[in-house]
């Protein structure tokens, strides 16, 4: 299934594969994701998004294996205080519902902050923009997807 996330990176020309899986409504946790995609859990990244008292909506990218710390966010970001948003606000705020949240081809441009561990990986898992598909990309190339169509992605500390 081609997602708006991978027509993104057909047009950049960077190479990525899909790779399907079986949702469960239940049990859409990252860790969860990484199991059935066939990945360590450090490998598979989840695009959390929250908001800042100063500077409004961002995402954060970070590993299926780690919290959201929301102090390093406040800090990169220049907000006081960073909370993730309500479930509800998911959707109206990105296009995408919990489980397929990606900062690709969001309904809206927000700032996104990636956790640095991702640039030690060979390759990692992002949700392609729905739930049950993944995109598998290098790193590098995931990066430059997200500053293509987003802008300079301001920090690689979460």
């Amino acid at each position: 299934m081609k997602t708006n996330a991978a027509r993104i990176l057909d047009r950049l020309g960077i190479p990525y594969t899909l790779r399907e899986y079986v949702v469960d409504p239940e049990e859409l946790g990252a860790e969860v994701v990484a199991q059935k995609v066939g990945l360590p859990p450090g490998q598979v990244f989840k695009t959390l998004v929250a908001r800042g008292d100063r500077n409004g909506v961002l995402f954060a990218v970070v590993p299926a294996d780690c919290a959201l710390d929301l102090k390093a966010v406040a800090r990169a970001s220049g907000d006081r205080k960073v909370d993730t948003v309500a479930l509800k606000e998911v959707q109206p705020l990105t296009g995408y519902i919990r489980g397929g949240v990606t900062a690709l081809g969001a309904k809206k441009v927000y700032p996104v902050y990636v956790d640095e561990s991702m640039m030690s990986q060979p390759e990692v898992a992002v949700s392609a923009g729905v739930r049950g598909t993944q995109l598998i990309i290098k790193p590098a190339d995931y990066v430059r997807a997200v500053e293509a169509t987003v802008g300079p992605i301001a920090s690689r500390k979460q």
